[in-house]
């Protein structure tokens, strides 16, 4: 047998062992995931801390571009209570990849694309397109929640 021939039939024989209940809790895992993703746009297109903190575990950590960690769930909450004061968002998520790794981790990777308008200027929206990746740790009550959530722009520096 070939090399690939000896690996598709190891990876069949794998697949073929597996609890059916375990593909089942994958795809209802990632459909749980693919809703709190939802619910975390919905929640920033609204400016609204308290849905974005409902997405957060017991002890998150938020990697903003270009600043330091937020890390506890007051420094979260005091981190987008400032994002919120300074940018309006409006924002779309795509869904790369929604991949559970444990029975309670998991992570997704995301891409979203929008406009950021600044507060209290007559500036027009500017342009948001970032990267991102979210930890998932499914709680005690069953829930997925963003562990760690960090996020680059996908945007290319302003020419100076």
């Amino acid at each position: 047998m070939t090399q690939n021939l000896r690996k598709t039939a190891a990876t069949t024989a794998l697949i073929a062992l597996l609890p059916l209940g375990a593909l089942a809790t994958d795809n209802a895992d990632t459909k749980a995931i693919r809703q709190q993703l939802q619910r975390y746009e919905e929640a920033l297109n609204t400016s609204n801390v308290d849905s974005v903190m409902q997405l957060y575990a017991a002890d998150p950590v938020f990697m903003p571009q270009n600043g330091s960690p937020a890390v506890g769930r007051a420094a979260v909450r005091t981190a987008y209570d400032g994002v919120f004061k300074a940018i309006k968002l409006n924002i779309r998520f795509a869904i790369d990849e929604v991949q559970p790794v444990s029975k309670t981790w998991a992570f997704a990777r995301t891409r979203s694309t929008g406009s950021a308008q600044m507060l209290g200027t007559a500036l027009p929206p500017s342009r948001e397109a970032n990267q991102e990746i979210f930890l998932l740790q499914k709680e005690s009550d069953g829930q997925w929640r963003f562990a760690r959530y960090i996020f680059s722009t996908t945007d290319p520096p302003a020419a100076h």
